[in-house]
């Protein structure tokens, strides 16, 4: 990609970042949607799951993403690592205890599920491109 002129990487970019935010947006939208379309809000309650879930990426702002899938001793990885994955638990086990308790239906529960996926994608999607770009948060 470096052998491309200024003007295309950065379209290049331009197309990387948008993504991202219609990937994000349209989490957001299926989260509402879970709610608004059942006249249910207690679907709302897996955002609280959704707070911890960017730490690894904010916590290690300076350093590679390939430091959070080593063997390491460090107390920032290993607390990275208890919330993402307490979040990832949380965030599918809220939607199914509510169906599972007759709280919110069937419906409810599959955008729910869809709008964990969207955003586990966009994470995904955004640590793909932080690797071969240089984007930064601050």
């Amino acid at each position: 990609m470096a052998d491309l002129p200024g003007y295309m990487r950065a379209c290049l970019h331009t197309g990387k970042l948008a993504f991202l935010a219609i990937l994000v947006s349209g989490g957001i939208v299926l989260q509402i949607l879970a709610c608004a379309l059942y006249n249910n809000w207690w679907p709302m309650l897996t955002v609280i799951m959704y707070v911890p879930l960017p730490m690894p990426l904010l916590f290690f702002v300076g350093s590679d993403s390939s430091s959070l899938l080593t063997e390491s001793d460090s107390g920032w990885v290993n607390a990275t690592k208890f919330l993402t994955g307490a979040s990832v638990i949380g965030s599918i086990a809220i939607p199914v205890i509510l169906k599972h308790a007759d709280v919110i239906g069937w419906g409810a529960l599959a955008l729910e599920l869809s709008s964990f996926f969207v955003f586990v994608i966009a994470i995904m999607c955004y640590i793909g491109t932080s690797d071969e770009a240089d984007y930064s948060m601050l």
